[in-house]
């Protein structure tokens, strides 16, 4: 595997052991292929930061941590390197941290292992639990700059968060639903990737006030804790499917959509409006096929700007947070479906 880079540059990269990735480099035995994957998408990621701190001008580079589902984490790669080009002769150096599913203490760990290597800010979509929340209030006592993404963590010092609304995208989505649905017999099915992210909270917060407000009659079944990923959300959807047979709406707050498709296909139930979120190339596809109704949809690419100026205004680090405004919420159609990029 032949690269110009340190192994503890790759091991910290893939947030693996030195040891590991030198059995990994050196084919010996013993090695997962999962572990063999990480390893090689770790060389890959340093060759495009190494790509673009060749260029000339000043240079920040940013370390942006996410645990989300791979099909999400790669629409927010292509908005912040996309937005990069805009900030010239500023140089942005991403260097980006994204896993599916992680285990708190090692977000937080990662966390803690960036601000000892060193960066000029950090961009972090994490849960809200009190290991991630005290990393991250360790960065920001070390002079960091942390701007929270999608999902807030306002008690954390951050300087500001980059992301929509997320109570009032609870709230549309239940206008959405509710207006279709009220004058018959429905039940909606609410998922979530996982409770303790609170933007999703504050999204599920806003739709059930106004189910309750304004539809009372519509019944609404949650789960929870698929995180977004397709075995573990179509798992938990047929589970509830089999449990209760008024189903036939869905608000995917945590998506793993095609997964919950499959899952009322199999069932042989239908579906009479569903609404999910974020204009990845999975919804893309699955709006335009018709096969689900609205996506409610955000600009990663707004949110990316607004991050990288949080950054670069360093003078906040100690003072109050920025002032920022949400992301504007779009509901989108197959009709009104912006250009990918």
């Amino acid at each position: 595997m032949a690269h110009p880079f340190l192994v503890k540059d790759i091991a910290f990269q893939a947030s693996l052991s030195t040891a590991t990735v030198d059995r990994v480099l050196n084919g010996r035995p013993g090695v997962r292929r999962q572990t063999e994957m990480r390893v090689r998408a770790a060389i890959a990621e340093l060759e495009k930061q190494q790509t673009g701190a060749e260029t000339t001008g000043s240079k920040l580079a940013i370390d942006i941590l996410m645990e989300a589902p791979e099909r999400f984490t790669a629409a927010v790669r292509d908005a912040f390197e996309a937005e990069v080009a805009t900030y010239l002769p500023t140089i942005f150096r991403c260097r980006f941290h994204f896993h599916e599913v992680m285990r708190p203490a090692e977000l937080a760990l990662l966390i803690d292992r960036i601000r000892l290597r060193g960066t000029d800010g950090m961009v972090v979509k994490a849960p809200d639990v009190a290991d991630v929340g005290a990393a991250i209030r360790r960065a920001v006592e070390a002079g960091i700059p942390v701007v929270t993404l999608v999902t807030d963590l306002p008690n954390t010092g951050r300087i500001a968060y980059a992301g929509a609304d997320n109570r009032a995208a609870g709230e549309t989505a239940a206008y959405l639903i509710g207006e279709c649905a009220a004058s018959q017999r429905a039940k909606v099915l609410v998922t979530l990737s996982s409770s303790r992210f609170r933007g999703e909270e504050e999204r599920e917060i806003g739709f059930r006030r106004v189910m309750r407000d304004r539809f009372p009659d519509v019944g609404i079944r949650e789960i929870s804790e698929g995180h977004g990923t397709d075995i573990a959300t179509g798992s938990l959807v047929s589970s509830v499917l089999v449990q209760d047979p008024d189903i036939n709406a869905v608000y995917s707050i945590g998506g793993g959509n095609r997964a919950v498709l499959a899952a009322f296909e199999a069932a042989g139930r239908d579906i009479r409006i569903y609404v999910a979120h974020d204009l990845d190339a999975d919804n893309r596809a699955l709006l335009r096929d018709r096969r689900i109704t609205f996506v409610l949809h955000h600009d990663l690419r707004t949110d990316a700007r607004c991050a990288f100026r949080a950054i670069m205004s360093r003078g906040a680090i100690g003072g109050r947070a920025l002032v920022s405004s949400p992301s504007a919420v779009e509901i989108i159609t197959p009709y009104n479906m912006p250009t990918a990029g």
